[in-house]
């Protein structure tokens, strides 16, 4: 389709610039002008298209290689470009049990590439008119100490809430246990957890400083404004209308994974299965599963504005200005977010982007809007980087280098 559009915009370009000459005879030198600009033009729609061209399965494939084994975690891939998946494969196994091949069907924990569909949550909620970003979290929960007086929606959303890390909190409560005696917490725990502390880390709005806990709690504020479970209504507003059958937010023994993949961690030369922590059945902040076959779908809502118009989603991609300075990590480089969504450009490209990162999981989603180029990686194993494998298959779509 896109070889077509652009050869018919080229020859759209000589026919023009024939009529310019004719016209053009009574004015020396134009004609020949305008047959050099519509020579100029043709030669970048010939460049466009063989740019595309150029990208072949091979040369993606090439890149996962490490990752083609039948007795070894691995690595779902899907790449999206005008509007149509152009690659989608899977390497690997989903566990070491079965040796079940991974592909397009196989669910994997996406962690915080969950945030995302949390965030949408919320903006559905605002839509409705059912809260307002600038809802306070004791307006949800009035038993709240004081400080959640000044934390709003939108500073859980854009990581400004200054409320303290959750694992950090939970670990203090079991100290010296090993991470393997530990319950698991769920997001009724994190909120209690939070309800136990004095005050946040910083002013709200002052700072940005990434937090799974202000998911977790946005997962409650779902439930309380929506009058539903989080996972219910993610299936009933987001999952079911844009046919991603299998994805769900897990919670064990209410519903079960189907095409599970399980996490690994390589150690002593073995994989080992690590697939649940303590925090793992936290949903808000990273607990749904998804497969690349109903990622595909959710890809296309976002360019389509299936669920969310484009001024609905403009506060997502808006970057926050934290009042004390740029928004960073602590030592790290300066960052764009919006709502569940980091909006750093890559090599003067418009990106849209989240990581995911739990044990036995690295996950990412990359999507350059403009370009209309998205590429995500699932991987149930710990030691790769699905960020640097997925910007090394933009880059040959794009034409940057790395």
């Amino acid at each position: 389709m896109m070889m077509w559009l652009c050869f018919s915009f080229a020859s759209a370009m000589v026919s023009k610039s024939r009529r310019l000459k004719i016209e053009a005879s009574e004015v020396g030198g134009l004609a020949l002008k305008t047959r050099h600009a519509s020579a100029f033009l043709l030669a970048l729609a010939f460049s466009a298209v063989t740019a595309a061209a150029q990208v072949s399965s091979s040369q993606i494939d090439a890149i996962f290689a490490s990752l083609k084994s039948s007795n070894a975690p691995g690595s779902a891939v899907l790449v999206v470009r005008n509007g149509k998946p152009v690659f989608r494969r899977g390497y690997g196994v989903t566990d070491l049990r079965t040796l079940h091949p991974i592909d397009g069907r196989t669910n994997f924990r996406l962690a915080s590439f969950t945030k995302q569909f949390t965030a949408a949550a919320i903006m559905l909620l605002s839509r409705d008119g059912k809260l307002h970003y600038d809802d306070h979290l004791t307006d949800f929960f009035p038993d709240f100490p004081a400080y959640g007086k000044s934390i709003t929606v939108r500073n859980l959303l854009n990581h400004t809430s200054g409320l303290p890390d959750y694992e950090d909190l939970l670990m203090k409560q079991y100290p010296n246990t090993p991470e393997e005696k530990i319950p698991q917490i769920l997001d009724t725990g994190v909120l209690k957890l939070l309800e136990q502390q004095n005050s946040g880390k910083f002013a709200p709005g002052s700072k940005w400083e990434y937090s799974n806990s202000g998911y977790a709690v946005l997962a409650m504020i779902v439930e309380k404004a929506s009058g539903k479970s989080f996972g219910q209504f993610l299936q009933e507003r987001i999952f079911v209308p844009l046919g991603m059958k299998n994805t769900l937010a897990y919670e064990k023994g209410k519903n079960e994974v189907p095409h599970r993949a399980y996490g690994h961690f390589k150690g002593d030369n073995a994989w080992h299965e690590t697939d649940q922590s303590p925090t793992s059945a936290v949903l808000g902040d990273g607990g749904i599963y998804s497969s690349i076959d109903d990622l595909v779908k959710w890809d296309r809502a976002l360019r389509d504005h299936t669920l969310l118009s484009e001024e609905e989603m403009r506060p997502a991609l808006t970057p926050v200005q934290p009042t004390d300075g740029p928004a960073k990590f602590p030592d790290g480089p300066a960052v764009s977010y919006g709502f569940g969504w980091f909006v750093d450009p890559y090599h003067g490209h418009k990106r849209m982007s989240h990581d995911g990162s739990t044990i036995g999981f690295r996950t990412t989603i990359q999507r350059f809007p403009d370009d209309k180029l998205t590429v995500i990686v699932l991987a149930n194993r710990a030691d790769i980087d699905p960020q640097a494998l997925a910007l090394k298959v933009a880059d040959l779509h794009l034409g940057t280098k790395p």
